[in-house]
């Protein structure tokens, strides 16, 4: 028979310890009192398998920035807010379009037309009411970002352009928190973290290099590559392609909220479904 070293309390008994018109902050409270007692909600009970009650405590007590809230950003978002990061600053600019909808998790027919990050907090709502969001539909620059990211744990590279993630890379370096970027084209993606004092983006973009292609042999756009640099031909991305870099990138955020593992840390995962290949190379 299995054995735990913790007792477990269901969702009925969160709630009703919580009050139903308990604020995120409120629950958050409840669940870390829980936890501190040696008891797990059964909403995180995998979680505590892996990392362990006070593993769970830090994530609730984390505030994560993530800049950019569509193929990559949406389901990163969703991904932290099941894990349980207590808070999520977003920001972006955009709505929902009918061209986001082959990939973008967020988004619905019935949600064309409404802002990304409108989308994120109410979706959020659903499935983890212990999480608070603080919605930012602004377009990030160096400025923006270290103002709305002061006080974050860790910051989430989902932009779709390498001016944004740039000046995303130098906020982040100001405020001295570490960054996980991501990139997606086609069948391809790459997942990076950058702590405040390591070489960074400028090593993949600086260059002239964009996102890497190892079907290609090289690197595809470069900074000056046009609105979307990264992308190699074809064009676009699947959904399954920005699944799979989102769910690395909310994986390296977990490990470094909850000291777990090892962070891919001067080194870049690169994925590539078409050849299929993938490599880890260090920067």
């Amino acid at each position: 028979m299995e054995t735990r070293a913790f007792g477990v309390v269901g969702e009925e008994e969160l709630e009703r310890l919580a009050g139903p018109a308990a604020s995120p902050r409120a629950r958050r409270d409840v669940t870390l009192a829980l936890l501190a007692s040696g008891l797990c909600p059964r909403r995180y009970l995998r979680n505590v398998e892996v990392v362990g009650l006070e593993g769970q405590a830090r994530l609730l007590k984390a505030r994560v920035g993530v800049a950019g809230v569509g193929g990559l950003g949406g389901t990163v978002v969703e991904l932290l807010a099941r894990a349980g990061v207590g808070e999520l600053v977003l920001v972006d600019q955009d709505v929902a379009s009918e061209d986001n909808l082959n990939r973008q998790v967020l988004v619905t027919t019935a949600a064309l037309g409404r802002p990304k990050v409108e989308l994120a907090t109410a979706r959020v709502a659903e499935v983890n009411p212990a999480v608070s969001v603080r919605p930012n539909r602004v377009r990030g620059d160096r400025q923006t970002f270290t103002e709305l990211f002061r006080g974050v744990d860790v910051a989430v590279d989902a932009l779709d352009n390498v001016t944004g993630r740039l000046a995303l890379q130098e906020a982040t370096r100001a405020l001295g928190v570490p960054l996980v970027h991501g990139a997606i084209a086609g069948l391809t993606g790459q997942v990076t973290t950058v702590f405040p004092q390591d070489p960074g983006l400028e090593v993949l973009y600086g260059m002239g290099g964009g996102l890497h292609d190892p079907a290609a042999g090289g690197y595809a756009d470069g900074p000056g590559g046009g609105t979307r640099p990264g992308e190699a031909p074809p064009p676009g991305s699947l959904s399954a392609t920005a699944a799979l870099v989102a769910s690395a990138q909310a994986q390296e955020v977990l490990k470094l909220v909850t000291g777990t593992g090892r962070p891919l840390r001067g080194r870049l995962l690169v994925l590539d479904s078409l050849s299929p290949y993938a490599a880890i190379v260090d920067l």
